[in-house]
């Protein structure tokens, strides 16, 4: 355990978190040219995903016209993410909208069901909305993408 712990550990742990402190993108420019053929399902049951034939949303859509603060996480479920990343934003919610702020948006290396079981259990889909980067291609599109194998996770974000 000490030897995963020594491999994966850092990667995992090594954010401080805050989220008010962060990169900042121009208005979501540098996102969207970074990755433009990327499409994300938002968060939704199996049921939602058949009747809307698997809809994805462009990062276009996802910024155009809004201020949105995005944030990547190694995983759903995962309990540094449940116990402190995802918290922290929805604590600091009213903040960013005192700064003008549409919309926070949690993107994670997960299908998009997986994603919608999470937010439901975090309680926090009327804050946050959440999208499934089910490949890992916009992570990866980003130079974000982190191989967790060692901790039996796969590709995820950083």
């Amino acid at each position: 355990m000490a030897a995963l712990l020594r491999q994966v550990g850092p990667a995992v742990c090594r954010f401080s978190w805050n989220p008010i402190r962060g990169f900042a993108a121009s208005v979501g420019t540098d996102i969207v040219n970074a990755a433009p053929d990327v499409k994300l399902p938002k968060a939704r049951s199996w049921d939602e995903g058949v009747s809307s034939q698997f809809a994805t949303t462009t990062l276009s859509e996802l910024f155009r016209g809004k201020k949105v603060v995005l944030f990547g996480l190694p995983g759903a479920f995962t309990g540094v993410c449940s116990a402190q990343h995802v918290p922290s934003y929805l604590k600091n919610a009213e903040k960013f909208k005192e700064k003008g702020v549409d919309s926070i948006v949690c993107v994670s290396v997960n299908d998009p069901y997986v994603m919608n079981g999470w937010a439901d259990k975090l309680q926090a889909k009327e804050v946050i909305e959440f999208y499934g980067d089910f490949d890992g291609r916009f992570h990866k599109s980003l130079e974000l993408d982190l191989d967790l194998s060692a901790a039996l996770l796969g590709p995820r974000s950083q």
